[in-house]
């Protein structure tokens, strides 16, 4: 599979984390300097999010969030998907499958059936949908489409994925999960163009990894109030202890070691678990340059993130890359390429 084509876009309404804070204090019961404290701490400095800040005290219920979902997202995958067409040179009606994944919003028909209509795809387009792989789909998605083309090498395969985070903001959660949260993701949608037989990055090989009983590390809980993040502090330390190897085995599985890697693109999920990904794998503090800019100047996008990374990314040429994210389940996914 060649990557021909990545294209990420956020809202237009940019705000600095100071102004997020100030706004989220006011919503809801929190004490503004302990909000301010996680918010600081997450190194984010700006985000991009789906409405104006002054609009967030209309989201009085699920409902009313989610129609605001369905408008904007449907908005931000358009765009992402025509500019990533545009940049791989292919017309719409060209496009065999379309996979859609996103986590911050319900819709039935999905997104991806109105968006196919909207971008002009083939009305035999082939659809799939898929919701609740959070920050992993991303990288999933990429694999999923790897496994489409190597069956159809002739077809076109598109991902599109679209989060927007701010719209599951839950004004009556004083958690330390929701306001770690409230100020680390953001708004935004990927698309990504691929081919079986082109050019740009080539994906060389991909693995997903499912770990058992790890269920409670990250996910929503869904009711009436819409989705609750869970957030588990035990995240960082699991990610220490279990991902780092199981890298080391894939690489080795190709004859690579982590140090022979020489482009990382990794899901920016946070500063602690960033961290622990370089320090686990022993990777120079270049290595996650990009990784680290995308956190502080977007936050964290949750399945757009490691696309929005990718597009960021500039690879050297006939060189290994891997790119890697983490989400519910708990799980990992990830990708060797070569630039």
């Amino acid at each position: 599979m060649h990557i021909s084509g990545v294209q990420s876009v956020l809202p237009d309404h940019r705000y600095t984390q100071a102004e997020i804070t100030e706004a989220f204090s006011r919503l809801t019961d929190c004490d503004e300097d302990l909000l301010r404290r996680f918010h600081t701490a997450t190194g984010v400095e700006g985000r991009n999010l789906a409405l104006p800040l002054a609009d967030y005290a209309k989201l009085d219920s699920f409902e009313r969030a989610n129609d605001m979902y369905l408008e904007v997202a449907l908005e931000l995958a358009e765009q992402a998907l025509r500019g990533a067409l545009r940049k791989a040179g292919i017309r719409p009606e060209k496009v065999d499958h379309l996979l859609f994944c996103s986590t911050t919003g319900v819709a039935t028909p999905s997104l991806d059936a109105r968006l196919a209509q909207r971008v002009g795809l083939r009305p035999d387009v082939k659809r799939v949908p898929v919701f609740g792989l959070g920050c992993a789909a991303g990288a999933s998605g990429l694999s999923r489409l790897h496994d489409y083309l190597r069956g159809w090498p002739d077809h076109v395969a598109v991902l599109v994925c679209v989060e927007l985070c701010s719209l599951t903001i839950q004004r009556d959660d004083t958690s330390i999960a929701n306001l770690v949260a409230s100020g680390l993701f953001g708004d935004g949608a990927a698309a990504v163009v691929a081919t079986g037989r082109g050019e740009g990055p080539e994906v060389v090989a991909t693995r997903s990894r499912l770990y058992p009983g790890t269920e409670h590390l990250m996910g929503w809980e869904v009711g009436q109030h819409g989705f609750r993040i869970v957030l588990d502090p035990d995240l960082t330390g699991f990610v220490e202890q279990a991902l780092g190897g199981d890298i080391k085995t894939f690489l080795a599985d190709y004859g690579l070691t982590p140090d022979q890697v020489a482009t990382w693109i990794c899901h920016p999920g946070g500063p602690k678990v960033i961290e622990k990904i370089a320090e686990t794998l022993g990777l120079p503090q270049k290595a996650l340059e990009v990784t680290w800019r995308s956190l502080r100047e977007h936050g964290n996008l949750s399945s757009v993130s490691v696309l929005h990374v990718l597009q960021e990314t500039r690879g050297r040429p006939g060189a290994p890359a891997v790119l890697l994210a983490l989400g519910p389940g708990f799980s990992a996914e990830l990708l060797l390429l070569h630039w």
